[in-house]
């Protein structure tokens, strides 16, 4: 009697989910679907007995209408267990449509944006035209509401979305809330795409990148000075132990170099056309004649903020949204390749994004030499809307760091100082730096880096308490970042590792840095986000 009734619990709940999905609830196809008899079944029969036929024949009636049971014989077919060779080729016995079919059953995109009089192909159309004839021919609802129609007031996707019942008059004309319509008009809710005529630019190489050449030119030249005093002095090969003076130029006199250096022909010429179509608006400034100076630039204030690190293959955007809801102050894209983004390639650009909610946003690069990183940061000043710009100097994988990147920056102080000290120049946001305590487990370096970075300009350094070696494993080093943290006064510096609930924040404030950066604990509870904000963090 319990097992029945455990059987018809289950029936009841699967009837339950098909017919009314809640939201935010993945419908799963009844099919699809099996009981705990069925599966412990199949383990005692040691796979012998096909669960796929019993699941099909189980939910499936004497019309076959379920395409699971409609697969053919041959895929479902089991190879003999003397032959284990992979069948090779290409199956042409599964069910499968031709392409002009397809098309015929397509629905043209000027019914679905409600503009059939303008058909975007004239009389070569190959798609549908009939609403009825498709409608009838669609499959059925995923469920009843549609999540655009509800929050935005309008479905782009018309008849053709697979919510449609929820926003389709008995015309098959989409419904269009006015209310919310107007509330949104104006609103972009994803901002920094990659714009085409840009991209055109980046992949032919005709962009002009005037701020950054200025400055690599005179870095040049600064360089094969010193490479000439070296050689008269009898030095050979580059120094391990660079001076300040060794060093790159000062900024003040970057600064003096960019704005009076005499640029190219080709350079000169851009300008006078860039100034002669330029439509000015408002009150006019002097930004482009006088650079902004350190003092002007743009601040924020970054301390007693919750800072959600820049998680590769996880820190999308979807992912960013929900812990900006859970309490997350300052949000920064995935780790994205400068190379990549001066090529154009849109897949690194996706990384760039930002959401309308994500109030406080910045972008991470990852570079091994100063002319790509200063361009790539030209560019992005040029052309997305961020609030600051951070390096990372603290990947460990192998990929990046055999390049020069990533932690290897930190034991290439001359290369390190010439790309923070070139994007700092170019950059009208704040530049921030992510670090590791070093290369080596045993030998921490990050405690003569920082007061560097301080006065090569960093607004920012957030410091991972592990080094390479270590990667993700064993504790991190609160007592080293703390060590670090007074060093790096007045320059804010964030701490981040093994942060995995309130109490671990406040052990970390208390060490006496100026924030906490809290990264992969986020994905395994969301929640922790919530509770700083309700434990009075």
């Amino acid at each position: 009697m319990a097992e029945e009734g455990d059987r018809s619990n289950e029936s009841v709940r699967k009837e339950a989910v098909a017919a009314n999905p809640d939201r935010g609830v993945a419908a799963i196809k009844p099919q699809f679907l099996t009981t705990k008899d069925a599966f412990h079944a199949y383990v005692d029969a040691d796979g012998k007995e096909n669960p796929e036929e019993s699941v099909a024949s189980e939910h499936c009636n004497d019309n076959d209408d379920c395409n699971y049971a409609a697969e053919p014989p041959e895929k479902k077919a089991k190879l003999d267990e003397e032959d284990k060779k992979r069948a090779r080729g290409q199956n042409k016995s599964r069910p499968h449509v031709k392409y002009h079919q397809l098309e015929q059953n397509r629905l043209c995109p000027s019914i679905v944006q409600e503009c059939a009089s303008r058909c975007f192909y004239g009389n070569k159309c190959k798609f549908l035209h009939d609403p009825e004839k498709y409608m009838s021919g669609k499959l059925e609802d995923i469920g009843p509401k549609c999540y655009l129609y509800e929050n935005l007031g309008k479905c782009i996707y018309g008849i053709s979305c697979r919510f449609a019942k929820s926003h389709l008059d008995d015309g098959y004309k989409n419904l269009i809330n006015e209310e919310l319509v107007k509330q949104q008009e104006g609103k972009v809710l994803v901002r920094n795409s990659l714009d085409k005529n840009l991209q055109a630019q980046l992949r032919k190489k005709k962009y002009c990148f005037e701020k950054s050449m200025k400055y690599l030119k005179h870095l040049y030249e600064y360089r094969k000075k010193s490479w000439n005093k070296e050689k008269k002095a009898g030095v050979k090969g580059e120094s391990q132990g660079n001076t300040r003076e060794d060093a790159a130029p000062r900024g003040g006199d970057l600064d003096v170099c960019v704005n009076t250096a005499g640029g190219s022909k080709g350079s000169e010429e851009a300008e006078t056309a860039q100034e002669a179509t330029l439509v000015t608006m408002g009150a006019i400034t002097d930004e482009d004649v006088i650079k902004l100076r350190p003092c002007e630039k743009r601040t924020i204030d970054f301390r007693g903020k919750l800072y959600l690190a820049p998680l590769t293959t996880c820190g999308n955007l979807p992912f960013r949204r929900i812990c900006k809801q859970y309490g997350a102050d300052i949000t920064c894209g995935e780790m994205a390749m400068c190379t990549s983004l001066l090529q154009g390639f849109s897949s690194e650009w996706a990384l760039l994004k930002r959401h309308h909610s994500e109030d406080l946003f910045g972008v991470q690069l990852e570079g091994a030499f100063p002319d790509t990183m200063t361009k790539c940061a030209e560019l992005l000043n040029k052309t997305i809307d961020v609030d600051f710009v951070d390096i990372n100097v603290g990947c460990p994988i192998d990929l990046v760091y055999n390049k020069g990147g990533g932690c290897a920056l930190m034991t290439r102080t001359t290369k390190f100082e010439d790309i923070v000290r070139g994007m700092n120049l170019v950059l009208d946001v704040p530049l921030t730096v992510k670090i590791r305590t070093g290369v080596q487990e045993k030998n921490n370096l990050a405690h003569k880096l920082i007061p560097e970075l301080r006065d090569w300009g960093a607004s920012l350094v957030t410091l991972h308490g592990r080094s390479r070696e270590q990667r993700y494993t064993k504790l991190a080093d609160w007592e080293y970042i703390k060590q670090c943290a007074k060093l790096a006064d007045p320059m804010p510096l964030f701490g981040n590792g093994d942060i995995c609930s309130f109490e671990d924040a406040n052990r970390a404030l208390e060490t006496g840095v100026s924030g906490i950066m809290v990264a992969s604990f986020w994905l395994k509870r969301l929640l922790l986000g919530f509770e700083f904000c309700c434990t009075e963090y």
